[in-house]
């Protein structure tokens, strides 16, 4: 079962979350969310031999030994390549209106993709076949106005629906009180979770007592 902690900003929490027990850490490169990883005040990688960064959050995304997974919405194919070389990124996630064949030609070059899907009814599964083949992973988030982070679940009976081949995460306002459902949800399909808003203080700084509990309950069982 994959964990997913996405959402990360702050240097220290990146660093504090890096030893919980999970899998891979997402960073988001998308400049109208208020979970955005960087700025352009910030120092790029090459400046960084000759200045102090330490707290930079550059820095703590390239030195993070998880598997980073960068989020990106609608951006161009040059930005996301030159992103995933600058930070080292190890999947693309994305989370825009990117076509199958936008992301066919991203995995062409060898990356390794998540495709958000918004769900809020059963029709909004039918998009999922025309990703086959051509993404690794799927992510099932809830249908909101904006790209993600709403902080509310949707309606996991839907995913009932699901009869593609390929592996999904689950999101959409999972959070602490979840974890029962989730120990009660299985589907053939069903590869991980993704953790964001649920276990936040802030936007962008998670409650490491929280996730740390949450995943014990987690690990300590059976899901999928």
């Amino acid at each position: 079962m994959i964990i997913k902690v996405c959402g990360m900003r702050e240097p220290e929490n990146i660093r504090a979350v890096a030893q919980l027990d999970i899998d891979w850490m997402g960073f988001i490169f998308y400049p109208k969310s208020p979970r955005c990883a960087i700025d352009n005040s910030q120092l790029t990688i090459d400046n960084w031999a000759s200045r102090s960064v330490k707290n930079n959050c550059q820095l703590s995304i390239v030195n993070c030994q998880l598997k980073k997974v960068g989020v990106f919405v609608n951006a161009s194919p040059s930005t996301i390549q030159e992103t995933a070389l600058r930070y080292r990124l190890d999947y693309l996630q994305l989370h825009g209106g990117e076509t199958p064949d936008e992301c066919y030609a991203l995995r062409k070059r060898g990356y390794a993709l998540i495709k958000a899907l918004p769900v809020s009814r059963a029709e909004d599964l039918r998009a999922a076949a025309t990703y086959e083949g051509v993404i690794d992973y799927l992510l099932f988030d809830t249908r909101c106005e904006g790209y993600g982070g709403s902080g509310q679940a949707f309606d996991w009976s839907l995913l009932e629906g699901y009869q593609g081949e390929t592996p999904f995460l689950l999101s959409g306002g999972l959070r602490p009180e979840s974890a029962e459902a989730l120990l009660r949800f299985h589907h053939p399909r069903l590869a991980g979770i993704d953790l964001n808003s649920g276990f936040e203080t802030a936007p962008g700084v998670k409650d490491v007592a929280r996730l740390k509990a949450f995943i014990q309950k987690i690990r300590n069982k059976k899901i999928g």
